[in-house]
Order: C-alpha cells, then structure tokens, then sequence
C-alpha cells in the first residue's frame, strides 16, 4: 500500500512500544529516535502524541489493589503517565523539540509559535485517550491522517496475539471499525484506536494508519511514500 507523500505528520504513540511490560524498551525509542532524526535533518517536521503504556496501567492496578477507584482517578493516574513519558520523548529529542510539552489539545500558542520541527504532547484530562488529543489537534492543525504506532501490524479481526491465523486489514471503513471496538472507552483500554476518537475522525473524514511502531523500516517507508505494511483506516 501507499499513500501520498508529505513532510509533516502527526503521530500517536503507543505507550506500550515505550513503556511495555518490564519497563523502558530503550532499544524502540532508540531506532525511533534515529528515525525520526533522520527525517528532521531531511526537513520533516513531526507532532508526537504518547500514551501512558504500561506505567498508567501499573499504577491503576496497583491503586485498585489498596482501594476501589474512581474513573477519573484512574484516568489522571493515566495522564500523569502519559505526561511523563511525553516529558521522556522530548528530553531524547532536546535538540529539535519544542522545550515545553502539550497538554492542552485546545491551546494552540506553542504550535503556532515554536520554530523547533518537533513538539511533543501528553494527556489533558479525565475522559480523553491520547489518540483523541491527536485527533483534536488534526482537527486545528489542518491534518488529514493521523498514524497511529502500536504493537501490532495494524488491525486484525480478532486479536492476533490470541489468534495466529488472525486476518489483517488493508483498509477499514470507519463503520467497520466501530463495529470492532464499540463505541466507548475507558482508562486503560486496549484498542487500535480509542473509540471516541474515532467517532471524531469519522465526522471530521480524517484517516488513521495503523503501523507497527517496532517495525521501523515499515514505518521510514511510509514516511518517504513507499508501500508499508498496515491499516488504513477511513
């Protein structure tokens, strides 16, 4: 598959390629340092919006183990999170990103304002995944498609983790999509793409790319145009 080449993107990290089970993969966020490097000094230029990973969820289950917790609770142990690694990403990029992270998908000064080819957000507030924070900022910063890097090669019928003879998809009909995810989210949730966020894209006739952001040659050529493995969803 390709798709049409441009030199700006906005990408929504899996917190799970940073941060899976057993800590930091600095061995992902070393080649996707490099990628990402490599393609600014070629003059791209990159929003990045990361999830929490497996911080959020060590500290939801952790908090749950002591006390029953509210949604919202969880949701901020989520975003702090989310924050902290947004904070991780813009520190191994110091030289190019922006020096302060997005928090705040509806305050556009930094976008507007900052020089540097990369700016980095976290999470808002209770009851809004990463995915729709990059959604939004789609919205706002004229953005027809959004990539969305997870730890699988796009979206599968069922889980192919679970299931070895899964099918994969080329393209997804929104529609399609939801029927597959639902159409609510919640702290945590493991999904391609939130469910609300892609309620918001449907309205807005935006497209999702599914990648798997382990595979970064996968991911370089898609960036340079090429035919990539993945799922386009729109």
């Amino acid at each position: 598959m390709k798709h049409d080449q441009s030199k700006r993107f906005l990408i929504s990290v899996g917190g799970s390629l940073v941060v899976p089970e057993g800590g930091i993969d600095t061995d992902f966020v070393r080649r996707f340092h490099d990628c990402i490097v490599a393609r600014v000094q070629d003059g791209y230029s990159f929003i990045l919006v990361v999830g929490g990973g497996r911080t959020a969820r060590n500290y939801i289950d952790a908090a749950s183990k002591v006390h029953a917790i509210e949604n919202d609770d969880q949701d901020w142990l989520g975003i702090h999170a989310t924050r902290m690694n947004a904070h991780f990403l813009r520190t191994i990029f110091r030289e190019w990103a922006h020096p302060r992270i997005n928090t705040n998908p509806h305050d556009l000064e930094d976008f507007y304002q900052a020089k540097e080819p990369i700016i980095v957000a976290g999470g808002w507030r209770p009851g809004f995944s990463t995915d729709y924070i990059a959604t939004v900022l789609a919205k706002y910063l004229d953005f027809k498609t959004i990539i969305n890097l997870s730890n699988t090669d796009g979206v599968y019928e069922v889980d192919p983790r679970k299931d070895a003879l899964a099918k994969r998809f080329d393209m997804l009909s929104w529609s399609a999509f939801r029927d597959l995810v639902g159409d609510t989210w919640s702290p945590g949730m493991s999904a391609p793409f939130d469910p609300v966020a892609s309620k918001l894209a449907e309205e807005e006739g935006f497209s999702v790319v599914v990648l798997n952001g382990s595979d970064i040659g996968n991911l370089e050529q898609y960036f340079l145009g090429g035919n990539f493995v993945g799922t386009t969803i729109q």
